[in-house]
Parts: C-alpha cells; sequence; structure tokens
C-alpha cells in the first residue's frame, strides 16, 4: 500500500468517512499531502553532507467553496498530514527548523477544486498562534542562513551566547551581539537594529552603523554572516 493510499485510508477513519462523501469533486485532502510532500523536495537547502532544511510552516490557499468544506476537519487533516511529512523527512534526511504547522486560508480568487501551497522555514524564536498569525500577514523576518525568523514585539537579540535570541555560530560575533528592536507605533511597526557594544560592529546597507532603522529589503552584516530582511512571499 502506497503513502497516499494509507494517508487516505487514516484520514478518513479518523472522521469516519466523512471525506470520501463531502469532498468528491473538490480539492482532496491527498491532493494537498502529495503538494506539500513535493514542497519539502523542492525547498530543501543543504545543511550538511546527509542533512537538509526544509519548510515547517504550510499555508494553503483554498476556493470559498473547498475551504468551507475542508476548514471543520482542519486540527484532523492537519494531524495527519504533519505526521506524513515527518516521515517523508525522515526518510529523506530532512530537518525542520520548528514545529510543523499547516493553515487553511480562504482565497477567493481561487476556482473550485484548485489550491495553492506557501512554505517557509520557521524557526522557535517567538514561535507562537499570534506570530504565525503575524508571518502570515507579511509582516517582517530576518532570513539568516536559509532559517526566517519572525520580527514581531519586542525583537530578538543576536549573539554568540547562551543569553541570545538567535543564536549564531561565527567566531566575528559577539555574545551579545546586536538587538532588533520591534516596536508598534499605532497601524505601523517601526524594526531597527542597535548595536550592543560588540567587538566588530554591525554594517547595514553597506555601511557600518551603531543603530539603523530597518524595512523591506535591509541587508544586515555581522560578522562573517549576512542576513536579509524582507516580508514572506506568497502570502
Amino acid at each position: 500500500m502506497g503513502i497516499f493510499q494509507r494517508f487516505e485510508k487514516k484520514v478518513e477513519g479518523a472522521v469516519n468517512g466523512v471525506f470520501a462523501r463531502a469532498f468528491k469533486g473538490d480539492v482532496q485532502p491527498v491532493e494537498i499531502a502529495a503538494r506539500l510532500l513535493r514542497e519539502l523536495d523542492s525547498e530543501a537547502k543543504l545543511l550538511s553532507r546527509d542533512k537538509r532544511l526544509v519548510p515547517n510552516e504550510f499555508v494553503v490557499g483554498l476556493s470559498q467553496h473547498d475551504h468551507d468544506k475542508l476548514a471543520p476537519y482542519s486540527k484532523t487533516l492537519s494531524a495527519e498530514l504533519s505526521t506524513e511529512l515527518k516521515s517523508h523527512a525522515r526518510d529523506m534526511g530532512y530537518q525542520f527548523n520548528g514545529p510543523i504547522r499547516i493553515h487553511l486560508e480562504l482565497n477567493e480568487s481561487l476556482p473550485v477544486g484548485r489550491f495553492t501551497v506557501a512554505s517557509q522555514a520557521v524557526s522557535g524564536v517567538g514561535d507562537s498562534p499570534a506570530s504565525i498569525t503575524a508571518i502570515n500577514r507579511a509582516q517582517l523576518v530576518l532570513e539568516v542562513n536559509g532559517m526566517r525568523h519572525p520580527l514581531q514585539p519586542p525583537g530578538l537579540i543576536i549573539g554568540r551566547g547562551s543569553e541570545a535570541d538567535l543564536r549564531i555560530n561565527d567566531p566575528g560575533i559577539s555574545r551579545k551581539h546586536a538587538e532588533i528592536r520591534v516596536v508598534h507605533h499605532g497601524a505601523t511597526i517601526r524594526v531597527e537594529i542597535v548595536d550592543l557594544g560588540s567587538t566588530n560592529g554591525i554594517v547595514v546597507d553597506g555601511r557600518r552603523v551603531r543603530q539603523a532603522q530597518l524595512g523591506d529589503g535591509s541587508r544586515i552584516e555581522i560578522g562573517q554572516t549576512r542576513m536579509l530582511v524582507h516580508a514572506p512571499a506568497g502570502r
């Protein structure tokens, strides 16, 4: 029995066969499973000779009709999909950077039977349902070595030591090197980076600074590590 046959039986049994009755002709859960596995394969980034980093956050866009059908079973569907993703990751030597989360989102521009998938690798820094919602609404993230860290209030400390929120193993980085501060100003969010008295300083967009405001596209250099601030695509 193939992986998708096993998946169909597991999900179908979990909801007493309701998927088989409710979704005939619409988006099938097994189609979403197949698409998520392809997403792991296409987005895998090399970490070492036998390890690859893969996304752990997925947003599945659905038409109004398909969203109405699937949303009541999202918890069961997410659990079964996560199991299949973990199994595939073990077989392929993939590594997740945090817990797997799968979100069903309404996309009114999609026709019935069509769906989209957007994914990203998100670290455990500030990882909470609120932060995931923020990411899905295209707030800024800090991308470091292929991993995306959500930039949400109050921010995070970057360094090599155990007190840092974002620890980076780079000899050019101080134990507490810099802080990215994220502050709400009414309907907007201000993001800035501040040097915490580091030995080697920080460079933002090619300029050595002690403090600088950050926005979509800002490039940061700390030690030998390069970072990019941007809004996740596909949201």
